[in-house]
């Protein structure tokens, strides 16, 4: 039997929280699934390792929630995208929140995969757990997970190639851009995009944005410059940070959050360009940051 001491719960903790961020998409969950886990792995007498039993017992909380949120978000009003939350620049944390499995584009891919599919493809993909582990956590034979993780990877490849932008191109893209959204540069702006760029933006019906996804190089230049304009004149103030291991810009009201903006930054060959702007808008989901960044846990872009 493993005695599941404070100490020993607390220092799982980074891992069991990107366990259940990457299977929830949102970190207050997140939280309380892992509450419930540590209350839960003090009553079960179980020889494997604490880092095995917690994870079983955190993947099938996760398999709970994911199933019950999913029937949330059929009522949620315009576009769904995770929680936002402080990674710092990458490659400065450790592996369990490795930038690429913790980006805003790959936790809405795992969102088109069936609850079981992205427990799977997590624990495997990401986590590097064996299959007798895998069925152990999810509760399914190790043919049936080899079975789910063989569809969940057909869904993943078919996504269009996307190549990883170094920290270092990551920092000079994101400063050329954000200077020309300052200075208005549309056609600077422009060339900083891809050809199918997107704009998505969740607002949850709980403050003023897009209804739907806006697309489009030329598009979605004019829309970042105007939304940039109509920030500058209500006097917000802008922080540009890294979020989900990759660069950010947090608008500030008053000194309060209230809009988290996400870059998604790819290599297609003719250098890096951002493929991808992923705004928060819904406040429910701008509370952690908000509460991070005054408590001085977010780092800031030098």
């Amino acid at each position: 039997m493993n005695v599941m001491t404070p100490d020993l719960l607390e220092a799982e903790r980074p891992y069991l929280f990107a366990l259940a961020y990457r299977l929830l998409g949102s970190a207050a969950d997140a939280e309380d699934v892992l509450q419930e886990a540590f209350l839960k792995a003090r009553t079960v007498d179980d020889i494997r390792s604490p880092r095995a039993l917690l994870t079983t017992i955190v993947t099938r909380l996760c398999l709970d929630e994911v199933r019950s949120a999913r029937r949330r978000r059929e009522e949620y009003v315009g576009p769904w995208l995770p929680e936002p939350i402080a990674t710092g620049e990458p490659g400065a944390d450790d592996r369990t929140i490795a930038a690429e499995s913790m980006s805003m584009a790959f936790l809405v891919l795992l969102e088109s995969l069936s609850p079981l599919e992205r427990a799977v493809f997590v624990l495997r993909e990401v986590l590097d757990l064996d299959f007798g582990e895998i069925a152990e956590a999810v509760g399914r034979s190790e043919a049936a997970c080899r079975q789910l993780l063989h569809r969940a990877r057909e869904h993943v490849a078919a996504r269009p190639a996307r190549f990883p932008v170094a920290p270092t191109a990551q920092r000079s893209l994101t400063a050329a851009f954000l200077t020309a959204l300052g200075t208005g540069d549309l056609d600077g702006l422009m060339r900083l995009l891809t050809e199918d760029v997107a704009f998505t933006t969740d607002h949850g019906g709980k403050a003023r944005a897009n209804l739907r996804t806006v697309a489009g190089r030329d598009r979605v230049a004019r829309l970042m410059a105007g939304l940039y304009d109509k920030s500058m004149k209500l006097g917000w103030a802008g922080v540009p940070t890294w979020l989900n291991g990759a660069p950010a810009l947090l608008a500030l009201e008053q000194g309060r959050v209230v809009s988290a903006t996400v870059l998604e930054l790819v290599d297609g060959g003719d250098g890096p360009r951002v493929a991808n702007v992923h705004t928060v808008r819904n406040p429910d989901k701008l509370a952690g940051l908000d509460q991070a960044l005054h408590a001085g846990r977010i780092a800031l872009m030098a």
